[in-house]
């Protein structure tokens, strides 16, 4: 039976994995803050929350991400 080749390990999908998830919870912490009346105003767009931590979130999903691409996967090894 064929050893398949992928590009990425177990671990490697795993942090991709998790990294999406990160990435999602960022930008639904960012979402929200409609206002019933399409005239009116509503001050809650600029929370903390939306402003400072989803932003931050996301950041840190995005290097997540980036890691989980570049780190070298232990398990693939190529014989000849």
């Amino acid at each position: 039976m064929a050893k398949r080749d992928f590009a990425f390990g177990k671990e490697n999908f795993i942090i991709i994995g998790i990294s999406v998830a990160i990435i999602v919870i960022g930008f639904l912490l960012m979402s929200g803050g409609a206002s019933e009346d399409p005239a009116g105003f509503n001050p809650e767009i600029f929370s903390a929350r939306r402003i400072v931590v989803a932003p931050a979130v996301t950041m840190i999903g995005f290097i997540l991400m980036i890691v989980g691409i570049l780190k070298n996967s232990k398990e693939k090894v190529t014989e000849e």
